[in-house]
């Protein structure tokens, strides 16, 4: 029924058992998964003439995202590689999360994005989350919304 699932995280312990739980989805389907972490964008400071020595460099900024990335897909990456699918991951810079998700999932012609209902997103939480509902508002491709019955243990 579905070839491609693209499957989101933010890294939070919400985010990586629906990431898990999108993994057991997709093998049952056996599609290949793509596992997509959004970034915020690189935000320079606000007097540009006078940055602090500590401040990153965008390119340090993106580097150490896309580590964070990784870190946050490993687990996505592993659960696929054990279930025997086709997998990828990709990190993506934007500061309108929802847009992007549906805009990869687009480009890389997925037939189905697998996200939570809540993530880490504060005043989000309280109702659908922010970004979920974004994504559901501003797509044409099936979201299967993963709602977490309980909060997993850290």
């Amino acid at each position: 029924m579905y070839q491609k699932i693209l499957i989101t995280t933010d890294g939070s312990a919400v985010s990586q058992h629906t990431a898990c739980a999108g993994v057991k989805f997709a093998q049952q389907m056996g599609a290949e998964v793509l596992a997509l972490f959004v970034a915020p964008d690189y935000q320079y400071p606000v007097y540009v003439e006078i940055i602090p020595p500590s401040y990153p460099s965008e390119e340090e900024y993106i580097e150490r995202m896309r580590r964070t990335g990784e870190e946050y897909m490993g687990s996505i990456m592993r659960a696929a590689e054990r279930a025997g699918l086709r997998h990828s991951c990709m990190t993506a810079f934007s500061d309108a999360a929802a847009l992007k998700i549906v805009d990869v999932a687009q480009q890389q012609h997925c037939d189905l994005i697998f996200m939570g209902s809540h993530g880490r997103s504060g005043w989000g939480q309280l109702l659908l989350g922010s970004v979920t509902n974004k994504v559901l508002s501003q797509t044409t491709i099936p979201v299967l919304v993963h709602r977490l019955i309980r909060e997993p243990a850290d």
